[in-house]
């Protein structure tokens, strides 16, 4: 399941000129995120829009992924959760082995909500899929510029059960996390490579 064709040097971190911040801030701004992910959530429902295919718009149901699409007909046909990938998983091969990743490859997301997507799916037969964009990663994407990669949740609950815990990684709670005495910011994540995913574009 090789999506992305990419020459192998791209994924040899040990040999980039332009490595990765493989060091933790310990610092995660929880708000920051947010506003960081409703802009692209934002951009793609006006991409989708443009296409005149089908109408999106920001799904209002407590817990669903971030957008909804729904057909001319005003049919439902998918729901879209938006992750946007700022940072980069530059320990991967330390703290995950047994995953066989490597950190130009590796894109997370929250376990907690992966699993939701998962029992939505089941729930409401409704097709489902996750959109990264994925920022600051020079090896495969040209500096201040994004790329996006998709998935069907089905295909990726596949994977997930294939995997399990060789993925899942725990951090620990930093500045930023707590807001308004809340813990918000995400700590167990599960981890896909690239390769398992597919380039969008609307």
């Amino acid at each position: 399941m090789a999506y992305v064709k990419l020459n192998e040097y791209v994924y040899d971190c040990s040999q980039c000129h332009t490595r990765c911040d493989g060091i933790s801030k310990g610092t995660y701004r929880f708000e920051n995120d947010v506003q960081f992910s409703e802009h692209y959530e934002n951009l793609v429902i006006k991409r989708i829009n443009k296409s005149e295919k089908y109408i999106a718009a920001k799904c209002l149901t407590a817990g669903y992924p971030d957008i909804e699409i729904k057909t001319k007909a005003g049919n439902l046909h998918h729901y879209l959760e938006i992750k946007v990938q700022q940072r980069t998983f530059m320990a991967v091969k330390k703290y995950l082995p047994e995953s066989g990743l490597m950190p130009s490859e590796t894109v997370a997301l929250n376990l907690s909500d992966l699993l939701r997507y998962f029992a939505i799916k089941e729930q409401t037969g409704v097709p489902s899929g996750i959109l990264w964009v994925v920022l600051n990663r020079l090896c495969i994407i040209p500096a201040g510029h994004e790329q996006m990669f998709y998935q069907d949740t089905q295909i990726l609950q596949s994977i997930y059960k294939t995997e399990l815990l060789k993925r899942k990684f725990t951090r620990k709670s930093g500045e930023g996390d707590v807001v308004d005495g809340v813990h918000k910011g995400v700590t167990v994540n599960y981890h896909f490579s690239l390769k398992e995913l597919r380039p969008w574009n609307a």
